[in-house]
C-alpha cells in the first residue's frame, strides 16, 4: 500500500524519477556550523620544586645487619644388624610356563570360480536401442559472403583521409623569465639567528646521597609463619598404606638369572701379538757429507768469460737444416692396419619370413557366443517407436494474461475512496465497498 508509482510499470522511462511524496512535504533545512566544544583542554603543569630522591622503601624500610645463618648438622648414618629379604613379587606370583604357538580358529576361506560365461551385455544396450529417425536439417543462413575480386590496397583509412602537411610553426606561450640577477652578496642572516639569541646553561641538580648508618639494634630474626603458627602439641598422622606382611623363606636369594643360565659366553681364543724387533744401532759412526759436497766444491774464482765476440758472429744464407738424430734414427715403419677377430656366428636364422604370431592368437582361438535367456521383465510402458509428445502441464495449465496498470499511478485509483492521512505522511485508500458499511454502521 506504500508504493507510489507515477509512471507505467510497462513503458520505459528515460529519466530517473524525482517526484516523491517524501521530497514534496519533508523540505532540506539550512545547513549550520556545529557548535563548539565546552571541555576545558587539559594541559600539563609542571612543578616548580625539583623533584626528591627519596622513596617511601627508603623511608620506611631500614636495612638492618644480616648475619650468617646456622645450618642443621646431618644425622649419620647407622647400619643395622637384619639380614635384608632379596624376594620379590615377581618371583613369587609370576612362574615360568613353556610357551607354545596357538593354532589359527578362523577357517580357510575357499573362492570357488564359476563355471558358466559372463554376459558382457549392458543395461543400456539393451533398454536404449536406436530410433529409425531422420537426420533434422540445421537451422542455418545460407553463407552468401563471397570475396571481391578487386587487388587489396593494403591502405588504412587514416592514410586515406590523414594527410601529413609537414611540421607547424607553433608560438611558445611559455611567459618570459624577467628576474634579473642580483651581483649584490646573498644575506647569510635569518629570524632564527635574529631573535634565538643563545643563553648561558644552569648547572645542573645533583642530588646527594646521604651516607649509610648502622643501627645499633640487633635483628630478632622473627618472621610472621613463627609468630603466628604456633607448634601444637598432637599425635603424627597415621599410614593409610595395608599391612603388607612378608614371607620369609629359608632358602637364599640366587643371584642368577635365566639369560645367565642359558646365554653363556663362548670361549675366546687369545689374541696373536706379534712381538717388536728389537732395536739394535749400528757401532759405525754416520757420514753425514752428500755426494753434491764432495765433488761440486766452491772455488774461489770468477765466472768464465765468453771467448768469441758477438759482432764476430755472421748470418749464413744457406738453409736450415731441419734433420736431428731423432729423425735419422727413428724412421716410421711401413704398419698394415689389423683386422677384428671375429667368431662365426652360432646361430643360424631360418630363410622363411617370421609370421608375428603372439602365444595369445595361437592358443585362445575365438569360440562362437552362446546366447543366454533374458529373464529381465518386459517393460509396460509406451512403446519406443511413438513420438514424444510435446504437450506439458506449464502450456496447458497457465495461460498468459494481460498486464493490469499498477493503482498507484492513478491520481484517484478507481474502486478506493480517500481516508486520509497518516501521522508519516502517507495517503490511506480504502474500497468503496468497505467504506460505505462503515458510513452505515455510523
Amino acid at each position: 500500500r506504500c508504493h507510489r508509482c507515477p509512471h507505467l510499470p510497462t513503458l520505459p522511462c528515460e529519466k530517473p524519477c524525482m517526484l516523491s511524496e517524501y521530497t514534496d512535504r519533508y523540505h532540506l533545512y539550512p545547513v549550520t556550523l556545529p557548535r563548539g566544544s565546552f571541555k576545558p583542554k587539559e594541559a600539563y603543569n609542571k612543578a616548580q620544586i625539583p623533584m626528591e630522591g627519596i622513596s617511601t622503601t627508603k623511608e620506611d624500610y631500614i636495612a638492618h645487619e644480616v648475619l650468617p645463618q646456622k645450618r642443621k648438622p646431618p644425622e649419620k648414618h647407622v647400619k643395622s644388624g637384619e639380614s635384608m629379604d632379596l624376594t620379590s613379587t615377581y618371583k613369587q606370583d609370576y612362574n615360568f610356563c613353556p610357551v607354545s604357538q596357538v593354532p589359527s580358529c578362523l577357517p580357510r576361506a575357499t573362492r570357488r570360480a564359476p563355471s558358466a560365461k559372463m554376459d558382457t551385455k549392458t543395461t543400456y544396450k539393451d533398454d536404449y536401442t536406436q530410433w529409425n529417425e531422420a537426420k533434422t536439417e540445421l537451422i542455418r543462413p545460407n553463407n552468401r559472403f563471397r570475396p571481391s575480386e578487386e587487388n587489396f590496397d593494403h591502405k588504412t583509412v587514416t592514410q586515406d583521409d590523414y594527410l601529413y602537411r609537414g611540421p607547424v610553426a607553433t608560438q611558445s606561450c611559455k611567459p618570459l623569465n624577467l628576474v634579473q640577477k642580483n651581483k649584490a652578496p646573498f644575506e647569510n642572516t635569518s629570524n632564527y639567528r635574529v631573535n634565538y639569541v643563545p643563553h648561558p646553561l644552569e648547572k645542573p641538580y645533583i642530588h646527594k646521597f646521604e651516607k649509610y648508618k648502622v643501627i645499633d639494634i640487633p635483628f630478632d630474626g622473627l618472621t610472621t609463619h613463627k609468630i603466628s603458627y604456633k607448634g601444637l602439641a598432637c599425635q603424627p598422622a597415621k599410614l593409610a598404606k595395608p599391612h603388607q606382611p612378608k614371607r620369609l623363606h629359608d632358602l637364599p636369594f640366587s643371584g642368577t638369572t635365566e639369560f645367565q643360565e642359558k646365554y653363556q659366553a663362548w670361549p675366546r681364543p687369545p689374541v696373536f701379538i706379534k712381538k717388536p724387533d728389537v732395536y739394535l744401532p749400528s757401532l759405525e759412526k754416520m757420514d753425514l757429507h752428500t755426494t753434491t759436497q764432495i765433488h761440486y766444491k766452491h772455488p774461489n774464482g770468477k765466472p768464465a768469460k765468453v771467448c768469441r765476440s758477438l759482432p764476430q758472429l755472421k748470418r749464413s744464407t744457406e738453409p736450415f737444416n731441419s734433420s736431428s738424430i731423432m729423425k735419422e734414427d727413428y724412421k716410421p715403419w711401413l704398419c698394415k692396419r689389423l683386422k677384428p677377430i671375429t667368431h662365426a656366428p652360432e646361430l643360424t636364422f631360418p630363410a622363411k619370413p617370421m609370421d608375428c604370431l603372439t602365444t595369445f592368437q595361437a592358443h585362445y582361438v575365438p569360440h562362437p557366443l552362446t546366447v543366454r535367456k533374458n529373464y529381465k521383465p518386459g517393460w509396460s510402458g509406451p512403446k519406443q517407436n511413438t513420438l514424444l509428445d510435446a504437450k506439458t502441464t506449464y502450456t496447458s495449465s497457465y495461460t498468459p494474461k494481460r498486464i493490469v496498470r499498477c493503482l498507484a499511478s492513478y491520481k484517484d485509483p478507481p474502486g478506493y475512496v480517500f481516508e486520509g492521512i497518516d501521522a508519516d505522511g502517507h495517503s490511506l485508500y480504502l474500497p468503496a465497498s468497505k467504506s460505505e458499511c462503515l458510513q452505515s454502521g455510523h
